[in-house]
């Protein structure tokens, strides 16, 4: 049997030249056709694999799936059921689509029902967030911060180098691509202003970001080994934390991050598997402090996969601001969700932790306004003559996410969101 992540691999559906989705990503979404029930689906080429349709038609039996199960609006109970049923079921889905294969290709009816031209689909939610929590777990962007902030000497604060710094978001408020968002309003006090005023934030900001949204969780008080963290991951998006920076300036101390973040966070609509990124696993980040046994990890745990950051203007023109890589992590998946449980926090199906914001060492590799303009200090030019050292109302943010070897493309789609007005 050859691999599902095999480059020879070809399917009986065409893929364009360079598309995200050829048949060895096989990304899990939930997607409906006008106002019809949502249900699961794979990306494949520019065409959906209805998940419902082929398991209605008896094609999963050998993968013990419980009845119903890509019938479900949301892919939790899916995720539920472990690494093996999810290996097993991509592998199945690779399958079905090999160019040889003829269980639904050879089958007019079949095929008919199960494909799908992505053009005719709406992508909702892929499964209910439970509990969402952000990291700040690049070295580049806590130092940025931290020098624009505090002390550039002592950038980083004494904990950064011991443990993967992390906060709880607002679940509620994670949408997928395409939601648009209002300009958050809240409390803001500029430096030289006695008491802070209130009004719509002056200073949106994005953050490029990835998710990873968590398959099997653990019981409460009881921990997730790193060695045994990343089989717990069903896989990861594209992960715009938006953020209001001048709201965020006046609240954040001492607890941290509230009303400048839990106003919207977009995701990806498409999950692309760990299984499909096992390729292209790079060495970690050296740590630059002894780290303790609980966060100690052997072998690669890094990703290579190049992330843009791109703003088009009302006007249609589009410019990239951010071009950086996941590689430039400094703690791992793994070591975030072993820290995320290690007092017993239970983690469960669907659950979404995000990396923070990941810059990389070039200020064309930063992922956020914050970094980019440093501060507002140094304005981006647009195509239409204009400039930002923020996001405006009526500008879409769009984030894009890839990997590439040995001529296979593993890509995410986009995720997109565009800033209206302010409500009153």
């Amino acid at each position: 049997m050859i691999a599902a992540n095999n480059p020879s691999l070809k399917s009986w559906i065409t893929v364009p030249e360079n598309s995200d989705f050829p048949i060895q990503n096989l990304p899990f979404g939930i997607f409906k056709i006008g106002n019809g029930t949502p249900r699961a689906g794979v990306a494949i080429g520019k065409q959906v694999l209805d998940l419902a349709a082929v398991e209605d038609a008896g094609l999963f039996s050998d993968q013990n799936l419980p009845t119903g199960t890509f019938s479900k609006e949301i892919l939790n109970d899916f995720m539920s059921l472990g690494k093996p049923t999810w290996t097993a079921t991509r592998n199945r889905i690779s399958e079905l689509l090999r160019s040889e294969n003829q269980e639904i290709q050879g089958n007019d009816g079949l095929r008919a029902k199960a494909i799908v031209s992505q053009a005719d689909v709406v992508m909702v939610m892929p499964m209910r967030v439970g509990d969402y929590t952000d990291f700040y777990a690049s070295k580049e962007h806590a130092t940025n911060v931290g020098t624009m902030f505090r002390d550039p000497n002592n950038a980083l604060l004494p904990n950064w180098l011991h443990i993967p710094v992390g906060y709880h978001g607002r679940a509620s408020s994670v949408v997928i691509s395409g939601t648009p968002l209002h300009r958050p309003k809240g409390q803001t006090k500029t430096d030289d202003a006695e008491v802070p005023g209130f009004g719509p934030c002056r200073l949106l900001d994005f953050e490029l970001e990835m998710g990873f949204v968590i398959g099997t969780g653990n019981k409460l008080g009881h921990r997730i080994k790193v060695e045994n963290a990343e089989d717990h991951i069903f896989g990861m998006v594209v992960f715009n934390d938006w953020s209001a920076r001048d709201i965020q300036k006046w609240e954040y101390v001492p607890l941290g991050p509230f009303l400048g973040k839990n106003f919207g966070s977009s995701i990806s609509p498409w999950i692309v598997t760990m299984d499909a990124l096992e390729p292209f696993r790079v060495a970690d980040t050296p740590k630059e402090k002894d780290i303790l046994p609980y966060l100690q990890t052997s072998g690669k745990h890094n990703f290579d996969i190049k992330l843009q950051a791109a703003i088009q203007t009302e006007k249609g023109d589009e410019k990239v601001v951010s071009n950086s890589n996941y590689k430039y992590m400094y703690w791992s998946m793994a070591q975030m969700i072993a820290h995320h449980t290690v007092n017993g926090c239970d983690l469960n199906p669907g659950d979404l932790l995000a990396t923070g914001t990941i810059s990389g060492p070039t200020p064309d590799s930063y992922g956020s306004m914050l970094e980019i303009s440093w501060k507002g200090t140094k304005p981006i030019q647009m195509p239409d003559g204009t400039e930002r050292r923020f996001i405006a109302d009526g500008d879409i943010v769009i984030m894009r996410g890839h990997c590439e070897k040995d001529g296979v493309r593993i890509g995410f789609g986009e995720v997109t969101g565009k800033v209206l007005p302010a409500l009153d």
